[in-house]
């Protein structure tokens, strides 16, 4: 009897464990029946409950929603221990191409990842093969610098796609490395149209893959190849509407192309999904994902100068004191704000005075994000009469871009310096400098025009070239002036104080017909205005002279 009694017990023992891991599964699989992530079908030898959560792992990657999708692996490597691409996932999770470089923290998780999928295993060479790619990024990361590791895979994943030229997933994460190694000099953009290729030809066959739509916008996300990515933009949050970064995605496109209303609502519903998913899983903190979201969000407000709208996101950002993840896009957002709103705004005075928030943000990491802070203040200053406070912040972004140079952060360095001469040329208009003034001002742009965009931004606060249209309006050159407008126009169009400089500098030329040509394109542009814009009653007068 005892004997069975000890038998019942283990029967018993072994049903309850079961049970147990059985309700663990469901509940790290657990989530919304109604979540659309897009279709993927990324083909592994583990086991069929493993496949299912890895195809929608990877589609959580391909919509960089990074900590999501590391969970996610993590899951998966417990519901098949002998899942070693389960840790590929992780440490691909780990690995940000278009974002900023990995942290050390990341780099050693990341090592760990790697480490693990070879101890655990694959039954395939091509999983081998996708395991030793990744590895090329994290091996020896102390020694060797981001790009020429990032090079590295992307080299090693273009072997992955040579091999297995019917593996699509091979396909779309080389076209992504491909970006991640694109330099923003190179202005004939010659990875993004490589990516862009490969990419072009797996759509028709996945038309609902969340990374071919998404890569396709990043590598058409410039001013000259913005319009081939609008189908891209229209179609991407309607594959994936369940990721936030899916959602903000195609107001990369519309702000290159000046269409606000619809970036607008691009950013309102990022933001609020991002929102919804933060309160679950960072309770009392905000998104970075809703961040970035708000900083395009304001950018699209202030160019139809519906002010009051912008100043509501303003006050909601300056109620912020914690984020999910103090990350690159958090930094900027939090910096880029307020320096747009009273920049675009043309209220000097108001930039002048404008602080750090929050104060305990890791502000030291992200010293290219604290910059605009500085130059916000410089600007505001020498614009407001007040050039002592206007070269004390000079002086502070010189001490920035040297610091980034002495980082490696060359690219960084290069923003701050545009920041640095334009504000130092306001500054030497203040003080009477007028020749030194356009001297600087004209190298800002040129600088400005060598280079793009990171990501992370909708764009400057202000574009260099506009800042010198202005500088020509007040010296009293307008047709020079026009010229600057019509040229930042090319690169950002449909910016309200783009086309009121240019409406002002062809009118004030005697070019009438171009004039009331930008007017009229103005007036399209303001259709939702809530502002107190002195120049919204300029062109109110200007329409009624007609």
């Amino acid at each position: 009897m005892k004997l069975i009694r000890l038998f019942l017990n283990a029967i018993l023992l072994t049903v309850f464990c079961l049970q147990a891991a059985g309700a663990q599964e469901m509940q790290m699989h657990r989530h919304d029946a109604s979540e659309k992530l897009g279709q993927v079908n990324f083909a592994v030898s583990c086991n069929a409950a493993a496949q299912k959560q890895f195809n929608r792992a990877t589609a959580l990657l391909h919509s960089f929603w990074y900590d999501e999708a590391e969970k996610s692996f993590t899951d998966i490597s417990k519901v098949d221990p002998k899942c070693g691409m389960a840790y590929w996932g992780v440490a691909m999770s780990l690995y940000h191409p278009v974002w900023a470089p990995a942290t050390a923290a990341e780099l050693e998780r990341g090592w760990t990842a790697v480490e693990k999928a070879k101890t655990v295993g694959v039954k395939t060479n091509r999983e081998k093969e996708y395991i030793a790619a990744i590895e090329t990024f994290y091996k020896d990361s102390s020694k060797i610098d981001h790009r020429t590791r990032a090079l590295a895979y992307e080299k090693a994943m273009e072997q992955v796609y040579l091999h297995y030229p019917k593996d699509h997933e091979a396909a779309i994460f080389y076209a992504l490395a491909l970006l991640g190694t694109a330099t923003n000099s190179d202005k004939t953009y010659t990875k993004q149209k490589k990516a862009a290729e490969i990419l072009n030809k797996i759509l028709p066959q996945e038309p609902n893959h969340p990374g071919v739509a998404h890569y396709l916008i990043h590598s058409f996300d410039y001013p000259q190849l913005a319009r081939l990515a609008l189908p891209a933009a229209r179609s991407y949050a309607k594959i994936a509407p369940s990721s936030p970064h899916a959602l903000h995605m195609p107001s990369h496109i519309f702000t290159r192309l000046g269409l606000w209303q619809e970036s607008i609502e691009s950013n309102l519903a990022s933001a609020a999904a991002a929102k919804k998913h933060v309160a679950m899983s960072h309770p009392g903190a905000a998104s970075f994902d809703q961040l970035h979201a708000l900083d395009y969000l304001v950018y699209a407000y202030l160019q139809g100068a519906e002010d009051q709208k912008a100043r509501q996101i303003l006050d909601q950002v300056a109620a912020l004191n914690k984020v999910d993840a103090p990350v690159l896009a958090a930094s900027y957002a939090f910096a880029a704000i307020p320096a747009r709103y009273t920049l675009e705004r043309r209220r000097w005075s108001d930039a002048a005075k404008l602080e750090l928030h929050p104060v305990d943000f890791p502000w030291e990491q992200f010293r290219y994000s604290e910059a605009l802070i500085y130059f916000a203040r410089a600007l505001g200053a020498a614009r407001s009469g007040d050039p002592a406070a206007a070269r004390k912040d000079v002086d502070k972004l010189s001490a920035i871009q040297k610091a980034l140079i002495q980082s490696k952060l060359g690219y960084w360095a290069d923003q701050v310096e545009i920041q640095r001469r334009s504000a130092a040329a306001w500054l030497a208009h203040a003080e009477g400098n007028d020749t030194e003034a356009l001297t600087l001002m004209r190298s800002a742009a040129e600088l400005e025009a060598s280079t793009e965009k990171h990501p992370v931004t909708p764009g400057p606060i202000i574009p260099a070239r506009e800042l010198l249209g202005d500088m020509l309006l007040e010296l009293k050159q307008p047709e020079q002036a026009l010229r600057e407008f019509e040229a930042s126009l090319g690169d950002s169009p449909n910016r309200f104080n783009g086309l009121y400089g240019a409406a002002r500098a062809a009118e004030l030329s005697g070019y009438k017909k171009k004039a009331s040509d930008y007017y009229a394109k103005m007036v399209t542009l303001t259709a939702h205005a809530d502002s107190d814009r002195p120049e919204l009653q300029k062109i109110r007068e200007f329409v009624a002279q007609k």
